[in-house]
C-alpha cells in the first residue's frame, strides 16, 4: 500500500496538465504516487501523457462520470493510506504535501484537510474556490476564511494558523482513504458542485473534524471546466445544495431551513433577472428547484443512515448560527475576520 495517492481527475485537460503537472511531479516528495483518472477526454490528453508523463500511473475511465463519481471510480483502483484529490489546474510548491500529511499523522481524527488556497493570476490573493478553509451558515450558503461571496481577500498571513473548518475544498482536499470509504466517498448524483461540502458534513457528523493547514501553499486557476457564469454551474450549486441540506441537516432544523431557501431562492432568481438581465441563470435556479423536489426522496435513505452516525446533534463548530446574506449584504460585512 502506497502512503500517498496523488489523484487528478482529467477531462479535457491537456493544457492545464501540461502546465502544472510538472510542479505536482517535481515537489510532492518520494512518498506520493501520482495518478491521473481521465474522464473520457475527448482531447489528446491520454496519448500526451503516454507520450511525456510515462512515470504517472494512468486510469481510463470509459465515459464521463463528473467530479464526484469520477472520483468514486477512480478511487476504487487506488491503495494508499491517504488520498489527494487535485484540479488539474493547480500549481504546487515546494514540500507543499509534507505539512498535510504530518499534521494528518499526528491527528488521528482529522479526516481531511487543505492548504492555503491561493489564485494563479494574483499569488497575493486567495483564491475563490476554498480560500483558507470553508464554512456554511444556518441556512446552507457556503463561504470560507479569506473569501465571502464574490469579495476575495489578499492574504497578508491572517488565517496563518491552522482552523477546525466545516469543509475542505475539492480543488485540493487531502483525507484519509478508510474515512472516505467509510461514509461512502463523494455522492456521484451530485455530479459536480457542493459534493466536496455535503462529504465533509457527513466526515463531521461521523465524529471527524476537517482542518485547514495553511502552512502549505498552492494556487489555483479555478473555474477551469466550467466558467464561472454558467447556467449549468448555477444549476448545479442551487440544485446540490438544497439536496446536500435535505440529506444532513437534522430533523428540527430541516423544515425552518427549507422555508427560507424557498423565499431566498426565488429572491435569487429574480434579482438575477431584474438586476443582472440573466435569463439563463434565472432559469436555471427554477429548474435546480423543479428537480430537487423531484429526486429528493431519492436521498431518505441517506437522511436515516446519517441520522443512525450522527455521533452529536450539538451544532458542529464551523456551521455557523447566522445569515451569511444579512452579514454581507446588510451589515456590510466583506471580511471572515469581521464575522460574529
Amino acid at each position: 500500500m502506497e502512503k500517498v495517492a496523488i489523484v487528478i481527475l482529467n477531462w479535457n485537460g491537456r493544457k492545464m496538465m501540461e502546465k502544472y503537472l510538472p510542479s505536482v511531479l517535481n515537489c510532492s516528495g518520494e512518498d506520493a504516487v501520482v495518478y491521473v483518472a481521465d474522464n473520457a477526454s475527448t482531447d489528446d490528453s491520454v496519448d500526451w501523457l503516454k507520450q511525456h508523463y510515462p512515470e504517472v500511473r494512468l486510469i481510463v475511465l470509459e465515459e464521463n462520470w463528473g467530479f464526484a463519481e469520477g472520483y468514486n471510480q477512480a478511487l476504487r483502483q487506488v491503495d494508499a493510506d491517504y488520498y489527494v484529490l487535485l484540479n488539474s489546474d493547480i500549481e504546487v510548491t515546494t514540500q507543499w504535501l509534507k505539512p498535510l500529511v504530518n499534521f494528518m499523522d499526528l491527528h488521528p481524527n482529522v479526516a481531511a484537510c487543505q492548504p492555503k488556497l491561493l489564485a494563479v493570476h494574483d499569488k497575493s490573493s486567495f483564491e475563490y474556490a476554498g480560500a483558507c478553509g470553508g464554512f456554511l451558515d444556518r441556512f446552507g450558503y457556503p463561504f470560507c476564511r479569506g473569501r465571502l461571496f464574490d469579495t476575495v481577500e489578499k492574504d497578508s498571513g491572517q488565517y496563518d494558523k491552522p482552523a477546525q473548518i466545516l469543509w475542505a475544498t475539492g480543488a485540493c482536499m487531502l483525507i484519509r482513504s478508510h474515512v472516505y470509504w467509510e461514509v461512502g466517498g463523494l455522492d456521484g448524483r451530485f455530479f459536480a458542485h457542493n459534493e466536496e461540502i455535503d462529504l465533509c458534513w457527513r466526515l463531521h457528523q461521523y465524529g471527524y473534524s476537517v482542518w485547514c493547514v495553511p502552512e502549505s501553499r498552492v494556487y489555483h486557476v479555478g473555474g477551469g471546466t466550467l466558467p464561472k457564469a454558467n447556467p449549468m454551474k448555477t444549476y448545479l450549486n442551487f440544485r446540490n445544495n438544497l439536496t446536500m441540506l435535505y440529506k444532513n441537516l437534522p430533523d428540527k432544523e430541516l423544515s425552518m431551513v427549507m422555508r427560507w431557501r424557498w423565499f431566498l431562492d426565488y429572491v435569487a432568481a429574480f434579482e438575477t433577472l431584474m438586476v443582472n438581465r440573466n435569463v439563463g441563470d434565472f432559469k436555471a435556479i427554477f429548474r435546480a428547484r423543479r428537480d430537487f423536489q423531484r429526486w429528493k426522496h431519492d436521498f431518505d435513505a441517506d437522511r436515516e443512515t446519517i441520522k443512525k452516525k450522527r455521533v452529536c446533534t450539538l451544532q458542529m463548530p464551523a456551521r455557523q448560527p447566522y445569515s451569511i446574506l444579512w452579514q454581507y449584504y446588510v451589515k456590510g460585512k466583506r471580511r471572515f475576520s469581521e464575522l460574529p
